[in-house]
């Protein structure tokens, strides 16, 4: 049987704890980092005309949300931070504790379901009522705190994948 990885338990996870949801898993070996990337799909019943982030304009009866979370060796990877929803370092070889891989899949979770509350509720508001932005929140203090609780039956080092 092969050693769990830090990839493999994520592949695992994201596959049982967020099926709802068009997630997938990038490795990229070279640049030493792991992207989540997650997809959100809402109905646009108003038919709103949208732009999003690059400019690209849209009025299209189903919205695609697309944003990502990267796993970063902070001596190898290189990144553009602001592309991301969050970046989050591992200890090299060494990986991530079970319980930090816990608490990302699960406040993912968490994340993703509000997020799609609050994209429909963009979506289906009215022009006075409605924010200009739609971005989903990535809110670090409370990670912590789901980290803090995971850690304690996750302490376990889950290697980053050899190749």
């Amino acid at each position: 049987m092969a050693k769990k990885t830090m990839v493999s338990y994520l592949e695992e996870q994201l596959a049982s704890q967020l099926a709802d949801y068009e997630v997938g898993l990038d490795w990229n070996r070279k640049n030493h980092s792991i992207e989540i990337i997650f997809r959100l799909y809402a109905e646009n019943p108003e038919t709103l005309t949208l732009d999003d982030v690059d400019g690209v304009i849209s009025d299209e009866a189903v919205i695609e949300f697309e944003d990502g979370i990267l796993l970063v060796d902070p001596k190898k990877s290189n990144y553009e931070a602001t592309d991301y929803l969050a970046v989050y370092p591992y200890e090299g070889k060494k990986g991530l504790r079970e319980g930090e891989l816990a608490a990302f899949v699960s406040y993912l979770k968490d994340v993703l379901d509000e997020g799609l509350s609050d994209l429909l509720d963009f979506l289906n508001s009215s022009a006075e009522d409605s924010e200009e932005i739609f971005e989903l929140k990535w809110d670090r203090e409370t990670f912590k705190q789901v980290v803090a609780e995971k850690i304690k039956t996750g302490k376990e080092y889950l290697p980053y994948p050899s190749y």
